[in-house]
């Protein structure tokens, strides 16, 4: 399928965690231009920048970088109690097949630990509700190729460092536009939290499901354990794994635009 004359990536292109390991030995291959960028005090252009929210953080995450040219800036708004307001923005060309950066926030593991006391990890035998709200507004001024999305990294083990390999890698797609889609192939159409969704399996080294709403939204209120345990269902992740991780962002693969989450929460338990 084509979409604004581009043909859908296939994903020659990785997930936002897919090349995270090489991220963290490969900023000086960035070709990151001087951004004409929004941050606030706290806020950010460098690439991997983070800022601490509470139990969360912001990773201005360019682990694409190379892919590509251009820059990515993040910036924190408000916390209030377990609710935050972030954004970013962005500018990136180069191959439309390949993320470039996911500028997102952080609860839990990601290649290591910067906050405890995150209600993770948790097993997945354990059911516990992983209950999350997210609003948001993308603003574009040039044509964007993006997905909005949850990325969830789980685990066979709750003893996790910077070193330890994921097991699972869980993507909830909220939105997409410009031709993004997500990793391996389609596998079924199912129905979680009052939308229809579209699963994908793919393997990059470890396992990759993605679930991709059918019909963009600006909004959602969720529980993530409901997505866990429709692939526990299916076989796909064992009851012994944990959750370990959750992150919200913007995949981005070309042009320019910016995210505004006003209102974005998780709660584990």
């Amino acid at each position: 399928m084509a979409a604004r004359g581009r043909h859908r990536p296939t994903r020659r292109r990785f997930t936002a965690g897919a090349l995270a390991l090489a991220a963290l030995g490969a900023e000086a291959a960035y070709t990151v231009a001087s951004p004409a960028g929004r941050a606030s005090a706290t806020g950010g252009c460098a690439p991997n920048e983070s800022i601490p929210m509470g139990k969360y953080w912001i990773n201005n995450n360019t682990w694409g970088a190379k892919n590509g040219k251009g820059w990515s800036c993040a910036w924190d708004t408000y916390t209030s109690g377990s609710t935050i307001g972030w954004g970013t923005n962005y500018e990136w060309s180069g191959d439309p097949n390949a993320v470039k950066s996911y500028a997102s926030s952080v609860l839990g593991w990601h290649w290591g630990w910067k906050v405890a006391q995150t209600g993770l990890p948790v097993r997945v035998s354990d059911q516990k509700p992983v209950r999350t709200a997210w609003s948001y507004k993308v603003t574009e001024s040039k044509e964007s190729v993006y997905d909005v999305a949850y990325d969830l990294w789980l685990h066979d083990s709750d003893r996790t460092d910077w070193r330890s390999r994921p097991k699972h890698e869980v993507m909830v797609w909220l939105a997409k536009d410009g031709g993004a889609g997500p990793l391996g192939t389609k596998r079924e159409r199912l129905e979680i939290g009052g939308a229809a969704w579209d699963l994908y399996v793919g393997d990059i080294g470890w396992h990759v499901y993605s679930f991709v709403r059918v019909g963009n939204t600006t909004s959602a209120s969720l529980d993530l354990d409901d997505f866990l345990q429709a692939l526990v269902r299916r076989g796909l992740v064992d009851r012994t794994d944990y959750l370990s991780g959750v992150e919200a962002g913007t995949e981005v693969f070309t042009g320019k635009a910016q995210l505004d989450t006003t209102a974005y929460s998780v709660n584990v338990g």
